[in-house]
């Protein structure tokens, strides 16, 4: 069986509505946090810091030409990316149509994003709004899926915050087994009510920009992004240009707490170590960490103790999230566009705001922008419920 390569990628988030944007933004050190726009529906708005993107939902829907009735501002930031990336691999419609092109795209909120429209419409006697299709966990897919007539297997992942990590493995196995040429992967997610005072319940969200890997990090902040990349079979890409290849890949749980890591990293060791495996390297191959680094205290202290575990001494590491905030169900497949970036060009990117190690570990994440030699990139996400995935991509 030949290598799963990547032929395309696609990207928007709040520090660019491109992949070249994004490199430009993480090469300058741009952080996309501020504090909310205060137009935004919430308690929230002007008070606590979050990655939002500037571009509003009606300008997303003139841009793209996307008004089918119930369309939301989820489905709109993924069909940006899809279209790059389908766009940067050059699929033709007929491929994008065809029964072995599967479509595995990720999601925590979905239509759900609406979260005053679905209060209304629950509460309603009667009748109902254009969006109650769209609060299906599957909508975005589904919509993706209607827009552009995807022929293949369609599934929609949400295991939290390894959501659109775990949709790359999935359309990885997909084509592995026989079950489809080529496979559109990805995730999104935006910012909402529904996830803004869910996180806040859990008392995560810091009033701060976060610091990632830092001794006095106060919590994450939110982001919304969407990602996609186009898998397929090295010998079908003869005449593409290939970014990279997905070498390796593992998911394991440590089963150890609804929102909360083992002490020890059990899971994300696990994850870690058997992407590892699958890839046939060594810890010492692995050039660069993009770490899962949310800036919470379980969070970091715990991934980097599985890395000391996993690595004895870790490679250069930082966590994106403090460029993007956590972008949750597209943060697996934006921060493997970024992994793939870092191969691309030879660079790796810095982590922002960090001052003091955490003492249980010392580690330090890269602090400047270098270009340094760069084969092999392990992109870590780590869900609720010590849902851990490891993904590697190598040079091709």
């Amino acid at each position: 069986m030949s290598r799963i390569v990547v032929t395309g990628m696609g990207v928007i988030s709040s520090i660019g509505n491109s992949v070249e944007e994004n490199r430009s933004s993480l090469k300058n050190a741009v952080c996309g946090i501020s504090k909310i726009d205060e137009n935004f529906p919430s308690r929230f708005a002007g008070v606590l810091p979050f990655a939002q993107i500037h571009t509003s939902t009606e300008n997303l829907q003139k841009q793209l030409n996307a008004y089918e009735p119930g369309v939301t501002r989820t489905s709109l930031l993924a069909l940006h990316a899809f279209e790059e990336a389908i766009t940067s691999s050059r699929l033709t419609a007929a491929q994008i149509t065809s029964y072995d092109t599967a479509l595995i795209g990720a999601s925590t909120v979905g239509g759900i994003c609406l979260t005053d429209q679905l209060y209304a419409d629950a509460n309603a006697a009667t009748g109902g709004s254009e969006y109650l299709q769209s609060y299906d966990g599957a909508s975005v897919n589904m919509y993706l899926q209607k827009r552009f007539g995807v022929g293949g297997i369609i599934n929609t992942i949400n295991t939290a915050c390894s959501s659109s990590a775990n949709a790359i493995m999935y359309g990885a196995r997909l084509i592995k087994s026989g079950r489809a040429k080529r496979a559109i992967v990805g995730g999104v997610d935006c910012i909402a009510k529904f996830t803004l005072n869910g996180f806040n319940s859990l008392f995560i969200l810091s009033d701060e920009i976060c610091r990632p890997f830092d001794a006095g990090r106060k919590g994450l902040n939110l982001g919304e992004a969407a990602a996609f990349l186009i898998l397929e079979r090295e010998e079908d890409c003869t005449e593409k240009n290939i970014l990279a290849v997905l070498s390796g890949y593992a998911n394991s749980n440590d089963a150890y707490h609804p929102s909360s890591l083992s002490d020890d990293g059990d899971g994300p060791y696990l994850s870690m170590s058997q992407a590892l495996h699958i890839a046939n390297l060594t810890a010492k191959d692995i050039s660069f960490v993009n770490a899962h680094g949310t800036a919470t205290e379980n969070n970091d202290e715990v991934e980097s103790k599985a890395m000391l575990r996993v690595f004895n001494k870790p490679p250069a590491f930082a966590s994106t999230k403090s460029n993007i905030g956590h972008t949750l169900g597209a943060a697996g497949a934006i921060e493997a566009v970024y992994s793939i970036l870092n191969i691309m060009h030879q660079e790796v990117y810095p982590a922002l705001n960090f001052s003091n190690p955490i003492p249980s570990t010392g580690l330090i994440p890269v602090q400047a922008y270098s270009a340094m030699p760069v084969q092999h990139v392990m992109s870590n996400s780590f869900g609720f419920a010590g849902n851990c995935s490891s993904l590697i991509f190598s040079r091709a």
